[in-house]
């Protein structure tokens, strides 16, 4: 009774997740663009190399139910690229002409919302040559007191590549040996962007007067050919120097043509010139005629700096720089600043006045500013003061000082700003003063317009006007909260009549704004403000928006549709809604109080199943809580990760084990069964409906069915639907296609040795720390840690080989290795009578000698729904120094792997072997055991309580749910 408990919740564990439903697991990305390579490095990442320029192809495959989604990421490259998001079960990720930066790690991701979400990564290494590029220095140094002079020479190869390349370097047709010439040394320098080698000529000889080639290879990685530059030295190579035709700034009219050449003076060989600018590219009107430059009908946006360099790969390259600077001038203000020493607000007799003028320009230091009163030029005198540039004020203002204003200063007077010389209009400014003419402003809200409330998506007009004062500023506007910006993303708006026009209002406009004079062209003094409330107003915000409600046929069901926020906050009206029809049981029900929540209650009768909407009403507009109301049960959701899925059937048939689960079956009333439709996918034919009624769901139970009798190699679509006693879902369809079912090996009583490349198809666990390693004496490392692992393999022999866990360095204390034995079937045979289950015989042999032996693990991994791990022996710590030999018993519920798993233990002196594994069907024979293990019981196994353990766990799981 206590084996049946322990292998029952054992079963069902797996499924504690809910309705048939577990985490995303196995996550594996697979290949198909062009890939050079591929290889697993120590980590257990796989490497991608690809050649720049081809198509990259990674798709992620992930295991899991309901079907998971599936993102990309990437890091360790160039900036993060991130990629959609999508919902295509195994998503594919296609890159053409893949560049450099786009190299990195990849993550594929995988969530469907059960448990933690699997994630894998593949590190994908794009491979590349760029042309060379070969640059000639040279040096002149005195020697022994300046007899006589020594030219050196040095050619400098650099190229960009990956992986790292070789350079090889020629004297026209021969290969440059340092050791076969005392002229030259070849070496790499220091401090260097990308591959760099020297070649350094010492002492200039005649014969070194040559061409000089640079040859760089990547050994034809990915098929990347060499690559070669070639320069000829000669007693008359110079470096270049070059001429500007103008000057370091140019200033320009807009619509001028200008011209700049860059002229070479010296150089050889003769050098290349090229022109670009910063910020930015070349104007689209840019003409380049060799070192000349022509800008056609400049305008202010081809203003910035302009560089010319010269190359020709000897010395460093020549550069110039040019500013062009264009005219521009607009926005003309005045101020009138009153008397400041006496907090004066108005203009009085015997008293200081002061005209300020400024304009927006470019260049600013190059604007003139000329004043004139009542049209005649004012100079410098002891009641008129003029400043060139006012201190106290904005940089390039210009002010007019009226020292002790008498009645000969009332007069109108005009401020001139232009550039000297300039085919740029000037501007002009008058201002009238008297004091009848100059009074402070006086600000006002219209009555009524302090508050404007508007409906979101309107448009709303905010007035605050200068109703006296001369003359009348313009006003300017902001938001009163510091950190809101104004609707155009500036953080103040001038409006030269007071109108603030707002459009398309949203909600996030709610707030107070504050108008206030502008302190020019009018008095500058201290500014008038006032403030304008906006209340935007907008519906009623409902939650649930949507539900899906399912119920039994008989019972109460309750709607609720709750009101968040409305604005104005009292609702106007609520009503609700069968199929678009008014229900006469909830006519017009006016609810003033936003605590309350519109609820309806009713029994849920075979003809009320519908959509039901609750419309709730406010002075603004109308709100809806849209309900889904049905007896009908949920959809069936396919389960896409069957194991081999697919049965060979005489006649050239096949047969396809179809899986699914059921959402929630105790929502509505008791499902009795499904229908299931089967057809050809090619044409629009008739379904073949097979009746499933009988076959009910469970709770987080996966149901089957097999499908008999198709056709190789066809694909058929099939649907899908619950059925109640009342009532049908809707179908769910999907494709099922014929593929090369999976052949199981058999357990037989053949023994691996190891003794091929393929060890009998064992494989490394990816999911580990580190590999096991395939030996034998031959190949044994001479200075391997002595005192631990085997001599030779358990037969004794040299040639013989096993499979090893190295305890040296890089491992830690801890680190596991995980061998996995191919994946065995176990449905194609019946165990002894009663058992219902096949006993199987596990049988190795292993050594564990050296004073450091860790763990050695076997596990029983079972393949179902999510792979099972299960300890079934153990070993720790110096078995001696010989083989041993292991036997295991055990009965697996499905297909399943045996893993051998090594621990490290805490020194190097702890390598761990296996050998002679060996699985067959039945009870082990077991002679002159050293060890042996079963399931439950026996003298290795595991306790009985951890079992009980286990079992008492996913029964508490399930009594949870």
């Amino acid at each position: 009774m206590e084996l049946y408990w322990i292998l029952l919740f054992s079963s069902v564990c797996p499924l504690a997740w809910g309705q048939g439903v577990y985490a995303p697991a196995n996550a594996q990305i697979v290949h198909s663009g062009a890939a050079c390579n591929v290889k697993d490095d120590n980590i257990s990442e796989r490497i991608y190399t690809i050649k720049e320029g081809d198509m990259l192809v990674l798709q992620c495959i992930v295991k899991g139910h309901p079907r998971p989604q599936v993102r990309w990421t990437k890091t360790a490259g160039s900036a993060s690229d991130k990629f959609q998001e999508t919902s295509i079960y195994n998503e594919t990720l296609r890159i053409e002409g893949i560049q450099r930066v786009q190299g990195g790690r990849y993550y594929c991701k995988a969530d469907n919302g059960v448990g933690v979400a699997a994630i894998k990564s593949i590190r994908v290494d794009v491979q590349y040559l760029d042309t060379p590029v070969l640059t000639v220095h040279q040096t002149i140094s005195d020697v022994r007191g300046s007899y006589y002079q020594e030219k050196t020479v040095f050619l400098r190869c650099t190229v960009n590549s990956n992986p790292p390349a070789r350079f090889i370097w020629k004297r026209g047709n021969m290969l440059i040996e340092q050791s076969k010439d005392n002229g030259v040394d070849i070496y790499e320098p220091l401090y260097t962007q990308g591959e760099t080698k020297v070649l350094k000529i010492k002492n200039l000889r005649p014969k070194d007067f040559s061409d000089y080639t640079c040859q760089v290879s990547v050994r034809n990685v990915c098929n990347i050919e060499d690559k070669s530059v070639t320069f000829r030295l000669t007693n008359a190579t110079t470096p270049p120097m070059i001429r500007l035709s103008v000057n370091d700034t140019v200033v320009v009219d807009p619509g001028q043509d200008l011209q700049m050449s860059c002229d070479i003076t010296a150089g050889f060989p003769a050098p290349t010139v090229t022109w670009v600018r910063y910020p930015g590219p070349l104007p689209l009107s840019a003409l380049v005629r060799g070192p000349t430059l022509i800008l056609r009908a400049v305008t202010p946006a081809d203003a910035g700096f302009y560089n010319c360099t010269a190359v020709n790969n000897v010395g460093n390259p020549a550069r110039k720089n040019v500013n062009v600077i264009v005219r521009t001038m607009a926005n003309l203000t005045f101020q009138i600043t009153p008397d400041s020493n006496k907090d004066s607000e108005t203009i009085q007799m015997g008293r200081d006045l002061k005209l300020s003028c400024h304009v927006d320009a470019t260049p600013q230091d190059k604007v003139n500013y000329t004043w004139f009163k009542n049209g005649a030029p004012v100079y410098n005198s002891d009641s008129l003061i003029l400043l060139r540039s006012d201190p106290d004020m904005a940089p390039g203002t210009s002010s007019l000082e009226i020292v002790d204003m008498k009645f000969r200063d009332v007069a109108t007077y005009s401020c001139v700003a232009n550039f000297p010389g300039s085919k740029v209009p000037e501007l002009r400014v008058d201002v009238n003063i008297s004091q009848n003419s100059v009074s402070p402003p006086v600000l006002s809200v219209p009555a009524g317009a302090q508050v404007v409330s508007v409906r979101e998506g309107a448009n709303a007009e905010l007035v605050c006007l200068v109703v006296d004062g001369k003359p009348r500023p313009p006003v300017l506007w902001s938001r009163v909260e510091k950190d809101l910006l104004m609707p155009g993303g500036k953080t103040m708006v001038e409006t030269p009549d007071g109108r603030l026009r707002l459009r398309n209002v949203s909600r996030d406009m709610t707030g107070i704004y504050r108008c206030q004079t502008a302190p020019y062209n009018g008095l500058n003094i201290k500014r008038r403000e006032a403030q304008v409330q906006v209340n935007v107003q907008y519906p009623p915000i409902l939650d649930p928006v949507f539900a899906d409600v399912r119920s039994r046929n008989q019972q109460t069901v309750t709607l609720r549709c709750a009101v968040l926020r409305a604005n104005p906050p009292r609702l106007t009206d609520i009503r609700w809604f069968r199929n678009g029809g008014l229900m006469r049981m909830a006519m017009a029900m006016p609810m003033p109080d936003l605590k309350e929540t519109p609820e309806l209650k009713f029994k849920l009768e075979p003809g009320q199943n519908g959509t039901y909407e609750c419309r709730v009403s406010s002075s603004v507009g109308t709100s809806t809580c849209t309900f889904n109301v049905s007896a009908r049960p949920y959809n069936a959701e396919f389960y896409y990760d069957t194991p081999n899925p697919v049965r060979i059937q005489k006649g050239n048939n096949y047969s396809y084990n179809l899986q699914w689960t059921q959402k929630d079956p105790e929502a509505t009333d008791r499902i009795i069964g499904y229908w299931l439709n089967v057809r050809k996918n090619t044409q629009n034919l008739l379904w073949k409906q097979i009746d499933l009624r009988g076959k009910e769901p469970e709770k987080g139970v996966l149901l089957s069915h097999t499908i008999s009798d198709l056709r190789i190699p066809l694909s058929y679509e099939v649907r899908l639907a619950p059925i109640t006693t009342f009532s049908t879902a809707d179908f769910v369809s999907r494709i099922i296609q014929y593929s090369e079912p999976y052949t199981y090996p058999r357990p037989s009583d053949h023994v691996c040795g190891f003794e091929d490349e393929r060890i009998c198809g064992f494989s490394q666990d990816r999911s580990d720390d580190f590999d096991w390693t395939r030996q034998n004496h031959l190949t044994q490392n001479p200075k391997r840690s002595p005192n631990t692992g085997p001599e030779t393999d358990r037969s004794g022999t040299k040639e013989g080989y096993y499979m090893y866990t190295e305890a040296s360095r890089p491992r830690v204390q801890g680190d596991k290795a995980r061998l996995l034995s191919p994946l065995f079937n176990v449905t194609s045979v019946r165990g002894p009578k009663a058992s219902g289950r096949v006993p199987y015989c596990v049988s190795f042999y292993y050594h564990m000698k050296g004073k450091h032996i860790g763990t050695l693990n076997v596990l029983l991994r079972t393949k179902s729904i999510a792979s099972v791990d299960t300890q079934v022996w153990t070993k720790s710590g110096p078995q001696g120094p010989g083989w041993r030999k292991a036997f295991i018993d055990f009965s697996p519920v499905g297909p399943f792997q045996v893993v051998f798993e090594g621990i490290r233990g805490p020194g190097y002196e702890g390598d761990i072997a296996i050998d002679d594994v060996s699985i067959t069907i039945g009870k082990c024979k077991q002679e002159n055991t050293v060890a042996s293990a079963v399931l439950i019981g026996g003298s290795d196994s595991l306790p009985l309580a951890s079992w009980l353990t286990f079992a008492l766990s996913c029964f508490l799981s399930l009594l949870h749910r």
